[in-house]
């Protein structure tokens, strides 16, 4: 579903965002040095779909690791998507863990 649409990384407002149903889904994010707090995700009340959450993330994650950023997920819902995923775990920085 995300792979469909676009992702697009909205730095001035400091947030992924990708159209879903007509409305916004975000995980918004603060950028230090080398690091990328993803701190809040948006998604809209009526899309219920949990596999389109898990695309989103992934699609987001895929997009961080290009840009060979390490991610702090400071949002509960990022970081259960992070232990779940063992494979975006290396992405976190030296001393980070969840």
């Amino acid at each position: 579903m995300v792979d469909a649409v676009e992702l697009i990384d909205n730095d001035f407002l400091r947030q992924f965002e990708v159209k879903v149903d007509n409305q916004l889904a975000k995980i918004e994010y603060s950028l230090q040095e080398r690091k990328i707090f993803l701190t809040k995700l948006i998604i809209p009340q009526n899309v219920e779909d949990e596999g389109f959450k898990k695309e989103f993330l992934a699609a987001v994650f895929e997009q961080i690791h290009e840009r060979n950023l390490s991610v702090v997920p400071t949002s509960p819902e990022i970081a259960r998507f992070v232990r779940a995923n063992r494979k975006y775990k290396r992405m976190l920085p030296v001393g980070v863990r969840i």
